[in-house]
């Protein structure tokens, strides 16, 4: 009886186009349609490890840690300034899924710097600002603002600690005007001081105090006192 043999059934051949196609490991740079290109390891065709990302549009430069196709762990961001055309830092820092999440630096144009806690991209948890004009903050953030208890220095020495909310001075605070030699200890809404005590605080050392001194005013409980402020401030807003 005659032996028949069929033939073996092969794949075709783009299955094995697209296996000897699939990027994994460390790899030369490699283009993408748009002209962006990446130099780094890869794991099963995506960006996984070590790697640095050129994007072609706007000469932005990423090199740091990928996870699965996204920037995560450690890694710096550079643009391209249209004036030097050379590149400059804005953040260098930690990443989760493709955002500036945990503790990172954003350096700004205008020389201004943020170093601290990030979640999903923006300021969030514990951070210090220095801005353009030598004051800094330093404190808890909130979607990007100072929100919580923070402490925020001026130029001329004067100093706040205390609430804060939406970026603006809000609740129990205590305001020193160090070139006036006062303290005012009281409660803020949006930036303005509602209610407090003002007393002489180093006055005698002070570079520009008042021409008269504060008389001193006894409080039985002023502890109560601002409680109470606070309450009817609280009342206010409801």
């Amino acid at each position: 009886m005659p032996i028949i043999k069929y033939p073996r059934a092969r794949e075709p051949l783009f299955y094995e186009w697209d296996r000897k196609a699939q990027k994994c490991g460390l790899r030369h740079t490699i283009y993408a349609v748009n002209g962006d290109r990446y130099t780094g390891e890869w794991l099963d065709n995506m960006k996984h490890g070590k790697g640095t990302q050129v994007w072609k549009k706007t000469g932005a430069i990423y090199s740091g840690d990928w996870k699965f196709g996204k920037r995560d762990g450690y890694g710096t961001y550079s643009i391209l300034d249209p004036v030097t055309k050379e590149h400059r830092k804005v953040y260098a820092g930690l990443w989760k899924n493709d955002q500036k999440t945990g503790h990172g630096a954003w350096f700004y144009p205008n020389g201004e710097l943020y170093e601290g806690d990030w979640s999903d991209g923006l300021r969030s948890g514990w951070g210090r600002m220095y801005y353009q004009d030598g004051s800094c903050y330093e404190g808890e953030w909130q979607e990007d603002q100072p929100s919580g208890q923070g402490m925020l220095r001026l130029p001329n020495g004067n100093w706040y600690k205390g609430g804060w909310k939406d970026g603006k001075k809000h609740g129990p605070g205590t305001y020193f005007y160090l070139d006036k030699g006062q303290l005012l200890e009281g409660t803020w809404a949006a930036d303005t001081a509602k209610c407090g005590v003002l007393i002489d605080f180093g006055r005698d050392k002070a570079p520009a105090p008042t021409p008269y001194p504060l008389p001193k005013i006894e409080l039985e409980d002023p502890a109560g006192v601002l409680a109470e402020a606070q309450a009817l401030l609280d009342d206010s807003h409801n």
